[in-house]
């Protein structure tokens, strides 16, 4: 028998093994993903499911938004699916009203307006947690996306410079316009920089190219001229050449091309 002041807390605790099993059978889709989302990312959800209950009865509205912003950060690290958090924090919710009603069952010290203020407050801070976490998550997956951005396009255009007046700009894969943009960025900022007067462009492991990007590459060509920087191309396969014929483009008089890379630096290591 429970006393009649006792809190819910303590109800809760008290009953600490039926509010996990009650609440593995509301998270029907996720109670199979614990283990893996612990191996993963090292979120222990039932324990974390305590905590939350927890801070949400004693509306510790700071505790929940740290906690929330924690677990958006973990989660977005990890890229653990955002339907399982959804499923599992709804799965409490649902818990934790299933045990007021068995806790307010037996307390005779709650009236209808205790009721509701509590039904307020606690939806209140379940949506809270939940609109932090999204927040979170959101935020910190941007972050990364834009972290991993960035470390991709400094690789897709690896500019090596072989000596002060000498550098090498080997493509390999596909070439849309995203990447001949960063391209033309990339070459013209380290020709200001570096100030180098020779840049071979190594077009072997390029398999395609379309017209548009054809283009581009042609623009770019004619900018690294115009800053005092000739152009050296190198490895221009069948497929491209015959593309660039049938469009009727033609490099710049100042543009040199080669075969391959190699006779590219038996020439130009000279400079």
């Amino acid at each position: 028998m429970y006393q009649e002041n006792v809190s819910l807390i303590e109800f809760i605790n008290a009953n600490n093994q039926k509010f996990e099993n009650r609440l593995l059978s509301e998270a029907v889709n996720v109670r199979d993903k614990i283990d893996e989302i612990l191996e993963i990312g090292n979120i222990d959800l039932v324990n974390n499911a305590h905590k939350l209950v927890i801070d949400i009865i004693n509306g510790e509205e700071q505790a929940l938004k740290l906690f929330a912003r924690q677990e958006g950060i973990a989660w977005a690290t990890h890229s653990i699916v955002l339907t399982f958090k959804l499923e599992w924090v709804q799965a409490i919710r649902r818990t934790l009203w299933i045990f007021i009603e068995s806790y307010s069952s037996f307390s005779k010290n709650q009236t209808f307006k205790d009721f509701f203020d509590l039904e307020k407050q606690i939806n209140n801070r379940v949506d809270q947690f939940l609109n932090t976490f999204f927040i979170s998550y959101s935020t910190y997956k941007d972050s990364l996306i834009k972290a991993h951005r960035e470390l991709v396009e400094k690789l897709s255009v690896p500019i090596i410079p072989i000596n002060p007046a000498v550098c090498i700009l080997p493509l390999i894969g596909s070439v849309d316009s995203f990447r001949t943009s960063v391209l033309e960025e990339k070459v013209l900022t380290e020709i200001g920089r570096t100030r180098m007067q020779i840049l071979i462009m190594d077009l072997s492991g390029i398999a395609d190219m379309e017209g548009d990007v054809i283009d581009h590459l042609m623009k770019i060509i004619d900018g690294s001229s115009m800053m005092g920087c000739k152009t050296v191309i190198t490895g221009l396969r069948p497929e491209v050449v015959r593309k660039i014929i049938h469009m009727g483009v033609t490099f710049d008089k100042n543009t040199k091309t080669l075969g391959t890379l190699q006779q590219a630096l038996k020439e130009y290591l000279k400079v």
